[in-house]
């Protein structure tokens, strides 16, 4: 099987070894009630399998639930790296060339990608990373146009929190509205402003 094939199923959770699986599953089982035991599961499946897609997504939830946003984001930071280098891609997020990825709708390995700097934007916004947000939902917009893991609402949701609410309460039209149109950077400022967009 060659590698994107093998990334592909360890996105899915494939190819796990049982006794990761097993760590997994009893982490998540204890994440609630025993979140010390939890992370001494998840620590002992990172050390049998340090990049596996499910293992690095384990650790995300496990911090996010736990309300431990910066160490959420330290682990999605890991898994852009990882999914970077399925992708044949830079690293560093910031250096993918500004092109579509191809199969944002099909690929496991394009989609754990984009779907992981999306997680990166939104936490970024939590932590009050406003510059971080800015400039990974911008790339996200070059690598995904068509909106496929949805980083058009988190964008709206970016430029809300900083001009305010783009919608009257009572005003029925808005971003779930089916006449929406996503707006990114100067025109969603031109539409927090009320201005017409220019022709």
């Amino acid at each position: 099987m060659d590698a994107a094939a093998d990334f592909d199923d360890a996105v899915l959770g494939a190819g796990l070894p049982a006794d990761v699986e097993q760590a997994l599953r009893s982490a998540g089982e204890h994440r609630g009630s025993d979140p010390a035991r939890a992370m001494a599961l998840l620590m002992r499946a990172r050390a049998l399998a340090p990049e596996h897609p499910a293992v690095l997504i384990a650790f995300y939830r496990h911090h996010f639930y736990g309300h431990r946003l910066a160490a959420a984001r330290d682990i999605a930071r890991r898994a852009l790296v990882v999914g970077a280098r399925a992708l044949g891609l830079p690293p560093l997020w910031r250096e993918v060339p500004a092109r579509p990825l191809p199969e944002a709708k099909t690929d496991a390995r394009t989609r754990f990608y984009l779907f992981v700097l999306k997680g990166y934007a939104y936490l970024s916004l939590r932590l009050d990373d406003g510059i971080e947000a800015r400039d990974a939902l911008a790339k996200l917009r070059e690598l995904d146009p068509q909106y496929c893991v949805g980083g058009a609402l988190l964008e709206a949701v970016r430029v809300r929190a900083l001009v305010g609410s783009l919608w009257d309460d009572d005003d029925a039209s808005g971003p779930y509205d089916d006449a929406y149109t996503p707006a990114f950077g100067a025109a969603a400022w031109t539409r927090a402003a009320g201005r017409p967009a220019a022709a």
